[in-house]
């Protein structure tokens, strides 16, 4: 069960919830109940109280007793006992049901008007009869006083028939060109027929002659609504002697008294779906209408907004239980849904229990469905040692991070950081602290973060209001809120050893020094609590305004020394690196050649001393690595760099390899004495010995 409330309203969904198979077992059934939640706490008012795919109309007989519904598929309609709670019969009939009337206070006379012209007879053991009218019907209404049904349809005629001489009688002749829907007024009968034209028409069956027409497609038409085409009735009721309420295709409900011809007021659902069912509350003077999509209920005096209700499914028809606060709606889904509002009046004396429930659900409230869970996201997830629980049950997945167990959460953080409680209990005493001291006379006091920029901007406004005010002053970021974190979090501290800050700001000035000496100056003077304020050492004003032309001549000076610590720092960085590199070793990665490609040896000497010429010329330190093709052999250019590091000299060899043959070959460098040798393959062999002992086992390996 789902309460919801709007307007203070509270609204019990009482089919809320998983249903069970029929052919579950009773033992299956009780094993499901223990295991999932929803379906124990589940309220079946009627057993099996749906449709196999949808429901189109629900009425309630007289003697409020039965419920009889009608849907597909296969058209079909089942009465519910109430007194049984349960399904008291189902009929199969042979063409949809566009909507039916229950004749008799009980089952035992049921007319259906279907969608293929038919108006089929039901009586207490079943089919009893079928005709057909000329045209294809979309409503109808029974006249007790004479036996009559009155037939609206596709046409410009209201069929009659009469159940007593069991034959169809003279139809009246509208002006219409269509009829939708219609109604007979429970006092004096008069008939009522909306057209698609948008008019309502009066009838009295005693003489057969219209005795009114509203116009209720202009009626409709106000100053704040929009319509796209010319709205035609699409419902109607009568309440009472004199009051109607008609609604259009275009989602408006107007209410009228029968000696007007203008509405008393002009309700608009706003969604622009035609209005399906309108129904009288008398208990509350309310109205309650429903579209497709919306249930509304307002008060028929005002039209102020009662209370709403937005199914999970389309809507096709509502029904209100009789003397009671229980709403039945049939809609697009197998199930029809069931409500129960406790404001409209009491529960139905077969489900007098739902009074005791909902009593109880008011004095202990139901906590909702997110306060036994807590969303956390991917990061808060690896600060507790979690993330190795996701994709598993424990966390359901939503929008940018997951759901957990509240119950979990608080035993993984708790093992997290066991102190997080006393840290929070003691930031909240010194936050209480800091509150009482604000309230107290105080001198100049700093915040405790980023107090630097807090003396600075206390200076500027001094000199500022010094000045003439020649335009307004701006805000101070201290009294702004917007910047309140910034002087109170110590995330937010400016590091001015970064290198980021050194760049931006080089020039670490005297005026700053200065800055420095009067904040120590105000620190001694919090911590000693003197209260007269005294002048901080240093000296006058008139050296500092002699000494700023000193600080413009140093700008240079200061940038350069900036920067010449920045290159030492830089040059530190270099050699540890540097050194860290000495000590690691790199291996040789060994690669073979593809199938198919030639290998050319480095036996031809005059063309690798003519690669190695080419090589001197270009005198430079990067590797270079090309591809050469020549005509179907294919190969690599290769080229080493051999610096000495105190002569300042260097040297590049460039070697051709054609890949005739597979070679194993590798990419490595090393030291040998003063020189560092950067090669690709073995192409520096004649230059030392170890190039040439692993240029001699690759030739054996090239043979073999």
């Amino acid at each position: 069960m789902q309460v919801s409330s709007l307007n203070e309203v509270k609204i019990y969904s009482l089919s809320a919830g998983r249903s069970l198979p029929e052919w579950l077992s009773d033992r299956k059934k009780r094993a499901l109940q223990k295991k999932d939640v929803d379906i124990r706490r589940r309220i079946e008012l009627i057993q099996d109280f749906e449709m196999p795919t949808i429901s189109t109309k629900i009425k309630v007989s007289r003697d409020g007793q039965y419920i009889m519904a009608v849907g597909t598929y296969k058209p079909r309609i089942r009465c519910f006992d109430t007194y049984q709670l349960s399904q008291k019969f189902e009929r199969c009939l042979d063409s949809e049901v566009v909507t039916f009337e229950i004749l008799s206070d009980d089952y035992s006379k049921i007319v259906f008007l279907q969608c293929d012209r038919f108006v089929e007879f039901h009586s207490q053991h079943g089919h009893y009869y079928r005709t057909r009218i000329p045209k294809f019907g979309r409503d109808f209404s029974y006249h007790y006083p004479s036996c009559d049904l009155y037939f609206v349809a596709a046409s410009s005629e209201v069929y009659r028939l009469n159940l007593e001489q069991g034959r169809f009688l003279n139809s009246l002749q509208t002006d219409a060109s269509e009829n939708n829907v219609c109604d007979i007024n429970p006092t004096h009968f008069l008939f009522a027929t909306g057209t698609a034209e948008g008019k309502v028409e009066c009838w009295d069956p005693r003489t057969r002659n219209r005795v009114g027409l509203l116009d209720c497609a202009l009626s409709s038409v106000t100053a704040d609504t929009e319509i796209d085409g010319l709205p035609s009735i699409s419902a109607l009721k009568f309440s009472g002697a004199l009051n109607m309420a008609v609604g259009t295709s275009t989602g408006q409900v107007l209410l009228y008294d029968l000696r007007s011809s203008n509405p008393l007021i002009v309700k608009d659902h706003q969604y622009g779906l035609p209005i399906k069912s309108i129904q009288f509350q008398h208990e509350l003077d309310l109205i309650i209408s429903a579209d497709s999509r919306i249930i509304k209920m307002w008060n028929k005096d005002t039209g102020k907004i009662f209370t709403s209700m937005e199914p999970e499914y389309d809507i096709n028809d509502v029904c209100l239980y009789p003397n009671s606060g229980m709403l039945m709606t049939a809609n697009e889904a197998p199930k029809m849904s069931i409500y129960y509002m406790p404001v409209l009046g009491p529960a139905p004396k077969w489900c007098s229990f739902l009074d005791n429930l909902t009593e109880e659900l008011e004095e202990n409230p139901d906590s909702t469905v997110y306060d036994d869970y807590k969303f956390v996201t991917r990061k808060d997830l690896e600060n507790l040692g979690l993330a190795h629980l996701i994709g598993s049950s424990l966390l359901r997945a939503y929008m940018h991070g997951f759901f957990m167990d509240i119950r979990l959460y608080h035993k993984a953080k708790m093992m997290a950081n066991p102190f997080a409680y006393e840290e929070y209990r003691r930031e909240k005493i010194r936050q209480k602290i800091e509150e009482t001291r604000a309230q107290r006379v105080q001198l100049k006091k700093l915040p405790k973060v980023n107090k630097e920029l807090a003396l600075k901007l206390i200076e500027e406004e001094e000199q500022q209001a010094t000045r003439k005010r020649k335009q307004k002053n701006l805000p101070s970021l201290l009294k702004d809120d917007r910047f309140k974190v910034m002087f109170e979090n110590p995330d937010f501290q400016v590091d001015e050893q970064s290198e980021e800050f050194r760049l931006l700001n080089p020039l670490v000035s005297k005026i700053s020094e200065k800055r420095k000496k009067k904040l120590k100056i105000l620190e001694e003077k919090e911590a000693q609590e003197q209260e007269e304020e005294e002048e901080p050492e240093g000296k006058p004003s008139d050296a500092e305004s002699s000494e700023s032309s000193d600080d413009e001549k140093g700008w240079v000076e200061e940038v350069r020394k900036q920067r010449k610590l920045l290159r030492q720092e830089e040059k530190v960085k270099r050699q540890e690196r540097f050194k860290e590199d000495q000590q690691t070793l790199l291996k040789p990665q060994f690669f073979e050649i593809k199938e198919g490609e030639e290998f050319r040896s480095f036996k031809d000497s005059a063309k690798k001393q003519k690669l190695m010429n080419q090589s001197n010329k270009r005198n430079s330190r990067k590797l270079r690595n090309s591809i050469v093709k020549r005509g179907k052999h294919s190969g690599v250019l290769l080229a080493t760099s051999r610096t000495n590091v105190e002569e300042g000299n260097g040297f590049i060899d460039l070697f051709y390899v054609n890949f005739s043959k597979k070679l194993l070959f590798s990419y490595f460098s090393f030291e040998n004495g003063t020189s560092q040798y950067k090669c690709i393959c073995i192409c520096n062999g004649h230059r030392n010995q170890n190039l040439l002992n692993l240029l001699l086992t690759i030739e054996k390996l090239m043979k073999v």
